[in-house]
């Protein structure tokens, strides 16, 4: 059988698989990079920021909700006093949710614990499977829900004692109308509706506006909550349970400068004496 010598077969540059992979890749044409002036580029910028108004219009409307609807505004009223009650009694606010709305759920416990607020994540799933047992006699339980009807919440809501209060972040305005709270007379209800479906917006229902106003409406109630439990001391609350990272730093250079204030004002008026 006829080869080629070892040399031709490996010397020729036309053959090199490098070669080839080289002449390759330099036929191809280069992409340039977006820019402002192409249409590409424009198109990109265009959705970006409607992305955002879109957003921003959502808060606007839930703010406006919040500022004129009676169910909305009775319902933030209601859920200050039960959260104030429920940790003066000792006890939490628990937060749950499923997907997107969970990590919801999450992001506001965090903030409710940074704020003094005693509360914690219950994933429902888990919960059945144990975790019920975070449920004391002196809680009460907060879903996260868009829809108001995720199946896993109205599973675990069966669990809960009829004594324990719930409370609603979801996009419904009537409390008689969303599942999770039909059954509960004394639910209380803290509407997130969002202006125009998702899918409608940028063409997937991925949440995103609707996340977007149920942190709004979740930070909302912490501060208010916080401001109704610790009054004038909320900000030394989070300066105590926030003690690292730049946070932390800023609080303790700022509470740095309010004692040597402090002492020069006590110096001028000589009620210490200079070193």
């Amino acid at each position: 059988m006829y080869r080629l010598p070892e040399s031709s077969a490996s010397c020729s540059p036309e053959s090199s698989p490098r070669m080839l992979k080289r002449k390759r890749s330099g036929s191809l044409p280069l992409t340039p990079p977006l820019s402002l002036n192409d249409p590409d580029g424009a198109r990109v910028l265009d959705r970006a920021v409607n992305v955002l108004s879109t957003a921003a219009t959502a808060l606007s409307q839930v703010t406006i909700l919040y500022q004129s609807d009676h169910v909305a505004r009775e319902g933030l009223l209601q859920a200050v006093e039960r959260i104030t009650q429920v940790n003066s009694a000792g006890g939490k606010l628990i937060l749950c949710g499923v997907g997107k709305s969970g990590l919801v759920a999450k992001k506001l416990v965090a903030t409710m614990k940074s704020l003094g607020i005693g509360s914690s994540f219950l994933h429902p799933a888990e919960a059945l499977h144990g975790d019920l047992g975070d449920v004391r006699s002196n809680d009460a339980v907060l879903f996260i829900s868009y829809s108001g009807k995720t199946p896993e919440l109205l599973h675990l809501l069966h669990h809960i004692p009829e004594s324990t209060p719930i409370l609603a972040i979801t996009a419904h305005t009537d409390a008689s109308k969303c599942p999770l709270l039909s059954g509960r007379p004394d639910a209380v209800l803290l509407p997130a509706p969002i202006h125009e479906l998702e899918e409608v917006s940028f063409g997937v229902c991925a949440p995103t506006t609707s996340t977007t106003v149920a942190i709004a409406v979740g930070d909302m109630l912490a501060l208010i909550v916080a401001e109704a439990m610790h009054e004038d001391e909320t900000k030394h609350v989070f300066r105590r349970n926030h003690p690292g990272g730049a946070i932390g730093d800023k609080a303790r250079r700022k509470e740095h400068v309010v004692v040597e204030e402090r002492i020069c004002i006590k110096k001028c008026k000589g009620l210490v004496s200079p070193a």
